[in-house]
């Protein structure tokens, strides 16, 4: 049951390059300050959760010049032994201080966020975490030498203050719009539905790029097969309208657009090497107020 729970997790910045010459300031290979622990897939309880001291003298592109992570210690907050599964991994901190993250995986990658959690809270994701050690750093966004109490926590089923419930968008709700069987390849293409864009529920909760109104449940359902080709998988709207999407992936990440489109104030998702399993999709406006026509459309080839 716990590979079919689904969260938050959207939007973190991946920095694919392995650690550069001038990192030499962060000490990748020291136990972390606030100590360590070894989990299995599958580990209870879950979240694993420590109390850590957020923040550092160095800015976290020294790690990698895309890491967004504000400052950091020169020594992980943190360190983890993984054992991988068939389960997403996730990491994410809470504090009343505006917090990021800059995590090393096992291959030497950084993976950094800051506000991907919601509420300034970051959160970073594993789709198919790897076996091996993840050296974890805690920072403060805009403040150098100050540290703020905050929370770590690792998970296999979501994210810290997952916007579900009341007030937020919700995609355990049964679609407004029903629900789609599609498989790479499918035909036609695009397949298309009329919606009426928009909401009552602010998308920017969510964090990351989600903005615009949405219903709290979603409009659109799509279980997807997907095949052994490389094409992607494209959301996008057409509409008079400026309107926005809110998808929650395959993986409990959350993918959101405003004007990515290319026709107009179009928005439009387009993910690669898109993994088998359920899409939620919101159809939003930019402005709260009334609800718009618009059409989804959903293809392999083309963008609105």
């Amino acid at each position: 049951m716990k590979a079919l729970l689904r969260s938050v997790a959207a939007m973190a910045v991946i920095c694919m390059a392995a650690t550069p010459a001038y990192a030499q300031n962060l000490n990748t290979g020291a136990t972390g300050t606030h100590g360590q622990v070894r989990l299995t897939a599958g580990f209870e309880p879950d979240p694993h959760s420590v109390t850590v001291a957020a923040g550092g003298a160095i800015e976290a592109t020294r790690a990698n010049e895309s890491c967004n992570a504000g400052y950091i210690s020169q020594r992980a907050s943190y360190s983890m032994r993984y054992t991988a599964g068939d389960f997403p991994l996730y990491i994410y901190a809470q504090s009343d201080a505006d917090t990021t993250l800059a995590v090393r995986a096992p291959n030497g990658t950084w993976v950094c966020d800051d506000d991907s959690g919601g509420n300034l809270n970051p959160l970073v994701s594993f789709a198919s975490p790897a076996s091996g050690r993840y050296q974890i750093w805690v920072g403060r966004f805009g403040t150098q030498s100050e540290t703020a109490a905050a929370v770590l926590s690792v998970s296999e089923v979501g994210g810290a203050e997952t916007p579900v419930g009341e007030g937020a968008p919700d995609f355990t709700l049964d679609p407004a719009y029903g629900t789609v069987e599609l498989a790479a390849g499918f035909a036609p293409d695009p397949h298309t539905l009329q919606i009426a864009a928009g909401g009552a529920f602010d998308a920017s909760q969510l964090g990351g790029m989600c903005v615009g109104w949405v219903a709290q449940a979603p409009d659109y359902r799509v279980n997807w097969t997907a095949g052994s080709g490389q094409l992607p998988l494209i959301f996008s709207v057409a509409s008079d309208a400026d309107t926005t999407l809110v998808i929650n992936a395959a993986d409990g990440s959350w993918i959101c657009d405003d004007d990515g489109g290319n026709e107009g104030m179009n928005p439009s998702v387009s993910i690669q090497n898109a993994p088998s399993g359920q899409y939620d999709i919101w159809v939003g406006t930019y402005s709260q107020g009334d609800l718009e026509d618009s059409t989804l459309h959903v293809s392999e080839v083309s963008s609105r």
